[in-house]
């Protein structure tokens, strides 16, 4: 055995099964111990190093695990860096294996010598070099277990001749030497018995309770909902923690801010108290005014709490186990005034939703594009967003059940997530029907090179259904929207305007399906077809770029910023200014039929 084997059975003894990676030669030796573990670890070949550091981000989210990828020395682990800070960001943990130039050469410029320390350490709550056989044990022991105590990115460095050399399983019992063990289990963190009490009574006294959830509630759906039963509260989403509790109760009114709902910003804006639960939404001016509400705040993480919003009482503890330590201490609210308040704005904006959604534009409306989908989405779909334009109508309008799962860059909110969260969902997953929801910027800056690993490994999975939603209006949509409104420039065409492609016939050309959607009364059709289909999907939806999504409350300033960028010779104006008078228009008519 040499010190590669070691280093791929100690990842196995660790509980890992998959890795997403590239080779090179900087890794020669570990890949080279991969043809010997079998099918113990199974190395899945990515088309770009980043997208690995995506997937094994990915991973950690939907399964819980710590994730794990890996890359060759110098550009290859350079490559890794924006799927890593994704994971650091998002509190993600996540293990990278890198290769390294020769110890024997390091220090002389070698080819693809990079200091990957330095070039690491900021992303990485721990990194270390093995450049000793005998610390391979206890780097990869601390690497994994940092990782998961911490939600954290970790890195073990293997330069080339250490991965040939001979392993040392068991270091011997001597001086200057240190023998680590595999294992960790996360303790249960909860607050101390009086710092229950006063979120109580804070809690208690409000009247009119909002609960905030993000993505570190994911295992306490059941004691959010019963704390915010027993509290009358309406509860809003962070978008990570978009999936934490169902969309289909009347006082869950939806995601919070620029790509959220008119009921969660008129929740914040008239709530007298705030419970914030595993969420460091990072925009405060969507929460309370200060003085309006009082707060309570629970997460893991104490660097969390009183960051956002001057909350009163702060506890440090897990979501489930805090939330039901607090729950028998919450008296019952017998006004149902404020929730029936909620009900009735929740219904009244999705009728508003609806009638906008069905706005007839030049091309197709895309808002209309998830309002069909989400008619149909399988029970426990995992649905993945980007950074665009598809995220904020997924955000808005996608209505999650028990039982799903959503995904994508958090505060790193990187283009190019959608595909390889897709990507490993479905590893993780592979009787589920998977759903990411891109825009075609994303697709051609890294998602489409990405669609020749799903040709490569999609016959492996037992339910076909993984769809890619490409929303094709050949424009930098998001960011041409962000000119106009929070900076007041026109569109500019040599930055915005990107090249037609025809992302349905790709498809067919690589072995997957391919559906092309040009006009509305032929959305809900291809969706059938595309849920319906024997392998995975291309859903190429050609949509208008000129319906924007308004925001919940449209400011003074932002209205200011809009007319003043079409007055500076805008080239859609036409178009923006008559789409955005029917979007208006849409949601001040009354409508009929309207969705519950």
């Amino acid at each position: 055995m040499n010190t590669s084997d070691f280093l791929l059975e100690r990842l196995v003894d660790w509980g890992f099964r998959r890795v997403y990676g590239y080779p090179g030669d900087g890794i020669n030796g570990i890949m080279g111990a991969f043809g010997r573990i079998g099918d113990k670890l199974e190395f899945i070949q990515v088309r770009h190093e980043e997208m690995a550091a995506f997937m094994a981000c990915a991973h950690a989210k939907f399964t819980g695990e710590v994730g794990l990828c890996l890359a060759t020395s110098g550009p290859g682990a350079v490559h890794l860096l924006n799927g890593l800070y994704d994971a650091k960001m998002d509190h993600t943990p996540v293990v990278a294996v890198v290769g390294q130039a020769a110890t024997s050469a390091l220090g002389s410029s070698y080819q693809q010598e990079v200091d990957l320390q330095v070039l690491l350490q900021d992303v990485t709550e721990y990194v270390y070099t093995v450049s000793n056989p005998a610390a391979m044990r206890h780097v990869v022991d601390r690497a994994v277990r940092t990782a998961a105590a911490f939600r954290a990115v970790t890195c073990v460095i293997v330069p080339k001749d250490v991965q040939e050399e001979d392993a040392v399983p068991r270091p011997p019992r001597t001086h200057n030497m240190t023998r680590s063990s595999v294992g960790y289990s996360a303790p249960v963190v909860v607050p101390r018995q009086d710092d229950l009490q006063r979120a109580a009574e804070v809690l208690n006294n409000g009247k009119r309770v909002a609960v905030m959830v993000g993505q570190g509630a994911a295992n306490a759906t059941d004691e959010v909902l019963a704390v915010a039963d027993r509290l009358g509260a309406g509860i809003a989403k962070a978008l990570l923690g978009k999936y934490v509790v169902p969309d289909d109760l009347p006082y869950v009114t939806g995601t919070l801010g620029l790509l959220g709902t008119r009921p969660s910003a008129d929740m914040m804006n008239e709530c007298d108290t705030l419970l914030m639960v595993g969420t460091c939404y990072p925009y405060s001016e969507f929460l309370p005014k200060e003085g309006q509400a009082r707060g309570v705040q629970i997460d893991i993480d104490a660097r969390n709490v009183g960051l956002r919003f001057p909350t009163e009482v702060n506890l440090i503890g897990d979501s489930q186990t805090t939330l039901s330590a607090l729950l028998p201490l919450l008296l019952p609210k017998m006004d149902n005034a404020w929730r029936e308040k909620i009900a009735k704005n929740l219904k009244s904006w999705y009728s508003d939703e609806e009638a906008r959604c069905h706005v007839k534009g030049a091309q197709i409306n895309p808002q209309l594009i998830f309002w069909e989908l989400n008619e149909r989405l399988p029970d426990n779909a995992i649905l993945t967003g980007d950074a665009g334009t598809a995220t904020n109508w997924f955000a808005r309008n996608i209505h999650m059940r028990r039982g799903m799962k959503s995904s994508l860059s958090g505060s790193l909110a990187t283009m190019g997530s959608a595909v390889p969260y897709a990507i490993a969902a479905k590893f993780a997953f592979p009787k589920r029907a998977v759903i990411a929801c891109t825009g075609d910027g994303a697709m051609q800056m890294n998602g489409s090179a990405e669609m020749l690993t799903v040709a490569k490994y999609w016959k492996r999975w037992e339910d076909p259904r993984l769809i890619f939603l490409v929303m094709n209006n050949s424009d930098l949509n998001q960011v041409t929207w962000e000119m106009r409104i929070e900076s007041g420039n026109p569109k500019y065409e040599a930055s915005q305007d990107l090249p037609h492609f025809n992302y349905a016939e790709y498809a067919n050309q690589i072995g997957l399906n391919g559906i092309r959607v040009e006009r509305d009364e032929e959305i809900g059709p291809a969706w059938d077809r595309a849920l319906a289909s024997d392998r995975p999907v291309i859903f190429d939806a050609v949509v208008d770029p000129n319906i924007t999504q308004l925001p919940p409350h449209i400011t003074l300033q932002q209205a200011h910023n809009l007319f003043s960028a079409l007055s500076k010779g805008d080239p859609d104006e036409g178009g923006v200014i008559r789409e955005s008078i029917k979007e208006v228009v849409a949601g001040l008519l009354p409508h009929r039929g309207t969705r519950t």
